[in-house]
């Protein structure tokens, strides 16, 4: 008597995820699973199969007719498992929608996103990631983040531009005064590689004014201190600028730069939403592009 074959769910999903997101090693990525144990679960689908699912093109893995065959009744059954843990009240049915943000927009912007989202998707985890500006698109592109807001050089940032704001000159009260009669500008900025680091340098250096690094670091909160310190000034956008920091007047322009979405390219429909949202939200606050 022969008994029905029971294909792992787990190692389906991980089929169905290297599919759309066009990679095993971005499914590994996105299920938080290491690629050892992606590679182990694919040999687990071809055993069960009985048949070869998969074969070798390039770097990667490509999918064989039966395999083809298998992805199809797959992606029907996790719809199927998924509603049904839903129907059930499961919690950790939905696959967590992880964000990317710059540290300056968390403070302004994360307190409505995840009140709008929760509102609409109360039972979706969501993973949020406050990081440096410049990690955010490559974790979209390698799949480690389905959406992320950045900042781009004006008209020169891949993703969806969704405004364009200016680039000012901050620092302390005491800065204002100083800033004009000082031959060489302490700078307080991010460890490079920094967008606004860069600009920084790129308009004292073109306006043929003398700069020094005051100080380095890879935190805002730190970099806030500095400033408010008198430490040094920095380029930042005047999103909401921390309490007794102001904007410098008659200091070299830094220019215009783009706030940007990025989206995972075959990202589900809760990864839509949380973009869209993300995009208005920025929008009305910034302007519209």
């Amino acid at each position: 008597m022969s008994y029905p074959v029971n294909f792992d769910m787990d190692a389906l999903r991980t089929m169905v995820a290297g599919v759309e997101l066009g990679g095993f090693t971005h499914a590994a990525a996105r299920l938080h699973r290491s690629p050892s144990a992606v590679s182990m679960q694919l040999r687990k689908l071809e055993s069960q199969a009985g048949q070869q699912l998969f074969k070798r093109r390039g770097r990667g893995l490509v999918l064989t007719e039966a395999g083809d065959v298998l992805l199809q009744y797959a992606r029907r059954v996790l719809i199927l498992n998924d509603e049904m843990g839903a129907a059930l009240g499961a919690a950790d049915t939905c696959v967590a929608v992880r964000v990317g943000i710059p540290q300056d927009f968390a403070d302004v912007h994360l307190q409505a996103l995840l009140t709008r989202y929760a509102e609409l998707r109360p039972r979706v985890q969501l993973e949020v990631k406050a990081g440096r500006n410049f990690e955010l698109a490559a974790d979209v592109a390698s799949g480690k983040l389905d959406v992320a807001v950045a900042f781009a050089r004006r008209g020169a940032g891949a993703g969806e531009r969704i405004a364009t704001i200016p680039a000012v000159w901050l620092g302390c009260p005491a800065a204002l005064h100083r800033f004009g009669i000082q031959s060489t500008v302490p700078l307080a900025v991010f460890d490079g590689p920094c967008l606004f680091r860069d600009m920084a340098i790129e308009s004292l250096s073109s306006a043929g004014v003398g700069w020094r690094l005051a100080m380095t670091t890879p935190s805002l909160a730190s970099l806030w201190c500095a400033i408010r310190v008198g430490l040094g000034v920095t380029a930042r956008t005047a999103l909401a600028p921390p309490e007794h920091l102001c904007i410098l007047t008659g200091a070299p322009p830094l220019g215009d730069v783009d706030v940007v979405i990025h989206r995972a390219a075959r990202g589900a429909s809760d990864a839509q939403l949380l973009a869209d949202l993300l995009r208005d939200i920025v929008a009305t606050h910034c302007g519209s592009s």
